[in-house]
C-alpha cells in the first residue's frame, strides 16, 4: 500500500499524482495542487464547509532547480466554487500581497480577500507555517463564542494541552493591520480559535495542520454535547500534558497525521477522483 507524502518539500510518491499535469505546471507544484485539492474534498465529505466561503492555503514548493522567485507563493480556492468543485487545475496561486498569479490556459477564477488576509498574516509571520485552515463549523464557532472557550475535559481537548491560542474577534477580516496582532496572540501553538468567529490551524504540511484541526473541531463537538448536560468534569493539567505527549496526532513515528490524511485521501479517491485533474 502507498502511503502518500504530504509534506510540500516532499518528493510526490502517491498513486498517479502527476497523470493529469498540464504542460503549465511543474511536477512539485502539480503534486501540491493535488494534495490541496484532495483536503477540501475532505472537509466537503466531513461536512466542514461554510457554501463558498472559508479556505486553506498552502505554500508552494519552487520546483527542483529554481529558487521561489518573487515568492513565495501559495494556492487558495478559486472564489465562487464549493469544496466539492475545488480540484488541482483551478485552484488559484496568489502571493503574500494577494496578487493572482494567472497562468494561461488555467482557469480564471477570483480570490475572496477577506479569506487571504488572515492566511496571509500567519503564512509570512510564523515560520512553519506552509499550511493554514480555517473552518466555522457549528461545534467551533460554539466554543468560540463560549467565556472560558475550550474545555479541557475531554479525551481530544486533552491531547492540545498547550497547543490552543486565543484572538479576539476584530470585525470581518479584511483590514491587514489585524495581522501583526493574531501573529502575536498565536505565538507557536498550532491550534487557535478566533472568539466569536471559528477555529483555525496551522503546521508544515497539510497532514500536520489537519490533524491538530481534527483534534480541536473534534473536542469542540463533544465539548457542545457535554456541557448541554450539565457540569462536566475537567482533565487534571498532569494529565491533559501527558495526553498530548503521547497524542499519535503528534508523534512523528506514527506519521503525526500522515497516516490519517492518506486514509481520508484514499477515501476520496474512491467516491470522486476528480480532484486530480
Amino acid at each position: 500500500m502507498t502511503v502518500l507524502s504530504l509534506s510540500p518539500d516532499a518528493p510526490d510518491t502517491g498513486r498517479d499524482i502527476q497523470a493529469h499535469r498540464p504542460a503549465w505546471c511543474g511536477p512539485r507544484e502539480w503534486a501540491a495542487r493535488v494534495k490541496l485539492a484532495a483536503c477540501y474534498r475532505i472537509f466537503a465529505h466531513l461536512g466542514w464547509t461554510e457554501l463558498i466561503y472559508n479556505h486553506i492555503t498552502l505554500r508552494l514548493p519552487p520546483e527542483d532547480g529554481a529558487s521561489d522567485t518573487g515568492g513565495p507563493h501559495f494556492l487558495i480556492n478559486p472564489f465562487g466554487l464549493t469544496y466539492a468543485e475545488v480540484c488541482a487545475s483551478n485552484l488559484v496561486k496568489i502571493d503574500l500581497h494577494g496578487n493572482v498569479q494567472r497562468v494561461a490556459g488555467q482557469p480564471d477564477w477570483p480570490v475572496n480577500p477577506a479569506g487571504f488576509t488572515v492566511h496571509a498574516a500567519i503564512h509570512a509571520g510564523i515560520p512553519g507555517a506552509h499550511c493554514v485552515m480555517h473552518t466555522h463549523t457549528t461545534a467551533g464557532m460554539a466554543v468560540a463564542c463560549a467565556r472560558d472557550g475550550l474545555s479541557i475535559s475531554n479525551f481530544y481537548a486533552a491531547q492540545l494541552h498547550g497547543k490552543v491560542a486565543y484572538h479576539d474577534f476584530e470585525g470581518i477580516t479584511v483590514h491587514a493591520d489585524e495581522g501583526p496582532r493574531l501573529v502575536r496572540n498565536i505565538g507557536d501553538k498550532p491550534a487557535v480559535i478566533l472568539r466569536n468567529h471559528g477555529l483555525l490551524a496551522w503546521g508544515d504540511s497539510i497532514a500536520r495542520a489537519f490533524a491538530v484541526l481534527w483534534l480541536l473541531n473534534r473536542a469542540c463537538d463533544i465539548q457542545l454535547a457535554s456541557t448541554s448536560m450539565g457540569p462536566v468534569l475537567e482533565i487534571p493539567e498532569a494529565i491533559a500534558r501527558n495526553c498530548t505527549r503521547d497524542s499519535l496526532q503528534f508523534n512523528p513515528n506514527f506519521g503525526a497525521g500522515e497516516d490519517v490524511f492518506a486514509a481520508l485521501m484514499r477515501t476520496i479517491d474512491r467516491i470522486d477522483p476528480s480532484f486530480r485533474t
